[in-house]
């Protein structure tokens, strides 16, 4: 089975939905094999997302990732890269297609909710960065 790496964000941590995206996920055919309750600190929000280091956004995505707790999780299922991408929907929610997680409870652009890996490369580095081997089960 395919691996993918999830965040589910502080705007959704803080509106309650962790259960109701896990839900969606589970209902879209992909295990949940490690999941955490985090607060991320400044400089691992700033690690993570150092793909952004020089974008105007930069800033602003660090302190909102690093405003509430996140959960980070790792799905398991056939091509779970790909098949968790179209289950988050698009970035924008006014894009998102009905019955995806950002559709139903983004606020916007940036409070889209979840985060999922873009490659099974991604997902691998994402995992390792979060999780050892130990805390995953599956």
């Amino acid at each position: 089975m395919d691996k993918t790496f999830s965040i589910i964000k502080p705007d959704a941590t803080k509106r309650n939905i962790t259960g109701d995206i896990n839900k969606i996920i589970e209902e879209n055919n992909l295990r949940i094999i490690a999941q955490k309750r985090i607060l991320l600190s400044n400089n691992q929000a700033k690690n993570f997302y150092s793909i952004h280091k020089e974008k105007p956004f930069f800033n602003e995505l660090i302190n909102y990732m690093t405003s509430g707790p996140v959960v980070v999780q790792v799905l398991e299922g056939k091509n779970a890269v790909q098949k968790y991408r179209d289950i988050m929907g698009a970035t924008n929610p006014d894009n998102a297609k009905d019955g995806t997680i950002r559709k139903k409870h983004a606020l916007n652009v940036q409070e889209n909710s979840v985060h999922g890996s873009d490659s099974d490369e991604n997902a691998k580095i994402e995992i390792d960065f979060f999780f050892q081997k130990d805390e995953i089960i599956g």
